[in-house]
């Protein structure tokens, strides 16, 4: 019988433990988070990640030796990824930014909500922690949200909409709120995302520059996506189908 053992793929651009994010300087972050990906990045993004940097490496001061940071973490099914992920102890911190924005618009809050639900049914090893979406205008003067579960109460928590002075104070009580035991970051890294995107799903996510390796788990499902792959991409974008039953809500498009 032959074993197939599996390639382990970094969903994230930049991972390091908060200890040493923390020790370096915002320039020294933007530059390896730059030198991971293979096209040029416009000025705008870089002063996206640099005020993302710098407003974390003041907010995480606390959180020196207690987890890991990630920035853009890829949500293969959604074709998208995150800002940011905070791995802190026992629970796992969504945070989108964004930078210049004074409200909370309705499609940021879906987005961030989106994306935690995605993580929730879709990568198994984020099935049975605690989810907990942010999202941070960093023009905003004021927060809005509370910790509180919908009704599955299966440890995602609805979005939180905070300035960026807030985020350490949010980070703070839901370590104090939420039980559970501290997450291994290796081993949660090590998960896989199943299961395996539609037709639809997978040609909008090759669209957007990912592989199958990215996309798909590796089981019998990779062989007919790897086919697939060579197919004409349609003209239009689909919005990708989710998981958002269970919040009673029709679903909102991600922005």
């Amino acid at each position: 019988m032959s074993v197939i053992h599996h390639k382990s793929i970094h969903r994230w651009h930049y991972a390091d433990e908060i200890a040493a994010f923390l020790n370096k300087s915002p320039a020294t972050v933007l530059g390896e988070l730059v030198s991971s990906f293979p096209f040029a990045i416009e000025q705008t993004q870089r002063h996206a990640w640099t005020v993302q940097i710098q407003q974390l490496q003041q907010t995480l001061q606390p959180y020196a030796g207690r987890g890991k940071v990630y920035f853009e973490y890829d949500v293969p099914r959604m074709g998208k990824r995150i800002d940011v992920l905070l791995l802190i102890e026992q629970v796992l911190f969504i945070v989108e930014y964004k930078v210049g924005e004074a409200e909370f618009p309705a499609q940021a809050i879906a987005q961030v909500w989106d994306y935690a639900l995605d993580l929730k049914n879709f990568h198994e090893s984020s099935h049975d922690k605690t989810l907990v979406p942010i999202l941070v205008s960093t023009q905003a003067s004021s927060s809005m949200g509370a910790l509180e579960t919908d009704l599955f109460h299966d440890g995602i928590y609805r979005p939180i909409c905070t300035h960026p002075a807030g985020l350490g104070e949010w980070i703070k009580n839901a370590l104090d709120f939420c039980d559970g035991e501290r997450i291994d970051a290796v081993a949660w890294e090590a998960g896989r995302y199943a299961p395996t995107p539609t037709i639809v799903e997978a040609a909008m996510v090759l669209y957007a520059g990912h592989s199958v390796a990215d996309i798909s788990r590796s089981d019998a499902g990779a062989r007919n996506l790897s086919q697939t792959s060579q197919a004409q991409r349609p003209p239009g974008r689909h919005p990708a189908r989710g998981a958002d039953a269970r919040s009673g809500q029709p679903r909102q498009g991600a922005a």
